[in-house]
Order: structure tokens, then C-alpha cells, then sequence
């Protein structure tokens, strides 16, 4: 008579390894064929995402400090161009990199790498040379080697005045009731910006002879009665920039609120916004 056939395997639901016979499987094998521990879920998904949040920060920081940042303008110096509440990208590659491209301004890097020349009448961020630590946006009208000078209300650059001719006046005033003037000015090699004025007889109207040395540049802003630039000494406005304080080009406004809007008042970003305003392209 034939022998009996041995009993078939049992095989769990999940497809496991089956389970022991014990009557079959001898004494030091029982055990090893036992399910297997499945791995926790949770702690592997919280990994996940904590390294997908880290990863997305990091190239955010990357761009930050190799591409673009973005400021808020926070007051009317740049006027006509540029107004309070402005959001605005600036270009980080446009003048090569400095410690001050990073946030924090780290003391990593010496002077400049990759350095490019900037150009007169760029619009520039830099950090504020008497704390190294203050944004400020204001246009370059000086390079290394120039002499600038304000002579009865006239820009003047190595001896010669600049070009200007008035393009709209005395409709408006400032909060002062000084009429308003815009005029558009023609520099070196043929750059034309808008600038505004409250007339002569102010206090930056004249100055005295400001000449740029290496490695530095003479900023001032296109308001020009209401910007402490350039044209004020360093204890008490910007003074001459030094080439590494400059952090990048202004490129385009992003987005545009009047004054008064908040953050934590969503009404106000629908009653002060400025369409008109959104994707500009500043020159």
C-alpha cells in the first residue's frame, strides 16, 4: 500500500511564508519560517516628508543666493519709478557675489567672485556701508573715477551738466505743497531716466565736488529733494558704496500695494492693489 502524500503547505492570506507544521518540521528549524515583521509606515513617511521639506528649502535658498531675491520698496526716494509698497526681484548674477549675496552677509567670501561692472544708471540694491546690514535701492550715477557734483539743482558729471528736459509740473504737490516736477535726464552714452524734483533752492541742490575712488560708486535717488544718498556723508546717509556692498540689479516689479495694505487684513489687498503696476520692467 502506498505511503500517505505529506501534507501540503498552508499559506497565510498575505502571501507570507507558510506556516510551520510542527508535528513535521524538526526541532531547530521550528520558528525560521514564521511571517515576517512588516516594516512601521508612519515613522518612514514622516522621514519622507521632513526630507522633501528640507530639499525644497534648501533650492529655495539656492536661488535665493545665486539668482534672484526679492524687497519690498519701503519709502518714495525712488519716485517716479519705483513707489512705496512696490515688490520688486532683483537679479543676483548681474554684479557677481559678495558676502553680502547670502543672507546674514557670512564673512565667506572676499571682495567679489564672478564680478561684473555695473552701469551707470542701473538701479542697485546694496547693504548700507555704515552698518553693512540696511537694505537700500537707489539708482548708480557715479563710477570709479568720476567727479559728481549738484550745481544749482543740476546734476553734473566730470564738468559737464547733464541733459534734462522737463515732461511734467506743477499739477501736483508734495505733502509740503512744494510743487512737483518730473524731467527726464540724459547720461553719459545716452541712458534717459525719470527723475522728480521739488525745484531749487534745496537743501542737495548744491554740493560739493564728490570724486569716486576705485572700488566704489556714487549712488543718489530719482527723488531727488526727498533721498538721503550719495550726496550725504556716510554717519549720516550712504556715502560712497563700496563694490562689495552691492547685492544685485532691480529688475521688474512683481506685484504692487499702496500703503496700508496688511498681511492680516485681506480686504486691503483687494482695495490697495495696483495692477497697473504688475510686471514692470524697470530701466
Amino acid at each position: 500500500m502506498a505511503a500517505a502524500a505529506a501534507p501540503r503547505p498552508v499559506w497565510s492570506d498575505a502571501g507570507d511564508a507558510p506556516f510551520e507544521d510542527v508535528d513535521t518540521t524538526p526541532v531547530y528549524a521550528r520558528g525560521k519560517g514564521g511571517k515576517k515583521k512588516k516594516s512601521g509606515g508612519s515613522g518612514s513617511e514622516s522621514f519622507e516628508f521632513v526630507k522633501t521639506i528640507f530639499f525644497a528649502l534648501l533650492i529655495a535658498f539656492v536661488l535665493r543666493v545665486v539668482l534672484f531675491q526679492p524687497f519690498t520698496i519701503p519709502s518714495a526716494s525712488m519716485e517716479p519709478n519705483l513707489y512705496e509698497g512696490d515688490y520688486i526681484v532683483v537679479s543676483k548674477w548681474s554684479y557677481g557675489y559678495s558676502k553680502h549675496s547670502i543672507p546674514f552677509s557670512p564673512p565667506i567670501l572676499d571682495g567679489r567672485i564672478l564680478a561684473q561692472t555695473p552701469k551707470r544708471g542701473d538701479i542697485v540694491v546694496f547693504k548700507l556701508p555704515r552698518d553693512d546690514k540696511t537694505d537700500y535701492i537707489k539708482r548708480l550715477i557715479g563710477l570709479p573715477g568720476d567727479r559728481i557734483q549738484m550745481i544749482n539743482n543740476v546734476l553734473n558729471i566730470n564738468g559737464q551738466p547733464v541733459r534734462d528736459v522737463v515732461v511734467s509740473g506743477a499739477d501736483v504737490t508734495n505733502m509740503y505743497g512744494m510743487p512737483i516736477v518730473r524731467m527726464r535726464e540724459t547720461l553719459p552714452k545716452g541712458k534717459t531716466i525719470t527723475i522728480q524734483d521739488f525745484g531749487p533752492g534745496n537743501d542737495l541742490d548744491d554740493t560739493p565736488v564728490f570724486e569716486v575712488p576705485a572700488g566704489h560708486y556714487f549712488m543718489m535717488g530719482d527723488n531727488r529733494d526727498n533721498s538721503i544718498d550719495s550726496r550725504v556723508e556716510q554717519s549720516q546717509g550712504v556715502g560712497l558704496v563700496p563694490e562689495e556692498n552691492l547685492i544685485g540689479k532691480a529688475e521688474i516689479i512683481l506685484f504692487s500695494w499702496s500703503p496700508g495694505a496688511s498681511l492680516w487684513n485681506p480686504i486691503s489687498w483687494f482695495s490697495k492693489i495696483r495692477p497697473s503696476r504688475f510686471f514692470t520692467v524697470l530701466d
